[in-house]
């Protein structure tokens, strides 16, 4: 029964990434001016579209980042920040469920001694939600792979994704904001005071995984290697 459940996991993963690629959406969706575009034809069920393309990213570690700026030049820089977070939540809590319940035995055969994984297993059993927090906020480790490493361990999937959107928020509003601005309104003096904004925002939020990892006495320099 196991192994048939893998087994037909893996088949509708192959089916879809075949359907994907004959239908030249794959291309569509690794290309930001090509998603832009697709997106925008579909009209008001373009919301739809992104978000499935946005989870479809996250599962299979495709480029994400480039999601939200396509989002803020698309939907604009609030709707675009908004739905550029709820599809990246959404998205690497499906790869969490994926790691969790469909292929567990698979991932941890596979990628079981893999460095980062163990880092990420070590750090939550040692500091919990706070080691999710400071690697949500630091990229030591690629997103994609979090999402996968961090369902292995023992974090509850409503924590995970709570703290997964949270962390996430200040980067997908600025981002996609800025985009979604400059799209709209060019480059201008005000965009430079915007900028000036973004970036103290992005400094302050730098400041708290280094109160993190001194409280818990984590070694960042470590961790990177």
């Amino acid at each position: 029964m196991k192994f048939l459940k893998i087994g037909l996991v893996i088949a509708v993963i192959a089916a879809v990434l075949f359907a994907a690629k004959q239908s030249g959406i794959l291309e569509i969706i690794t290309d930001i001016q090509s998603l832009q575009a697709w997106i925008a034809s579909f009209g008001a069920m373009g919301y739809v579209v992104f978000l499935i393309a946005y989870v479809f990213a996250c599962i299979f570690m495709l480029p994400g980042s480039a999601f939200t700026i396509v989002a803020g030049i698309v939907f604009g820089p609030v709707q675009g920040g908004i739905l550029a977070l709820v599809a990246a939540t959404v998205g690497a809590s499906a790869a969490f469920v994926v790691a969790r319940f469909l292929l567990r035995g698979t991932i941890m055969k596979k990628f079981g001694t893999n460095p980062i994984f163990k880092k990420i297993d070590d750090g939550v059993a040692q500091n919990g939600t706070s080691f999710l927090i400071l690697t949500r906020l630091v990229p030591v480790f690629p997103f994609s792979l979090q999402n996968y490493a961090y369902g292995l361990t023992g974090l509850s999937l409503s924590t995970f994704a709570l703290v997964s959107m949270i962390t996430m928020a200040p980067g997908a509003f600025i981002f996609a904001y800025m985009a979604g601005d400059i799209a709209t309104n060019g480059v201008s003096a005000m965009l430079l005071v915007k900028f000036a904004v973004a970036g103290l925002v992005l400094f302050g939020m730098s400041l708290i995984p280094k109160y993190i990892a001194k409280k818990k006495g984590i070694d960042m320099a470590e961790l990177s290697k």
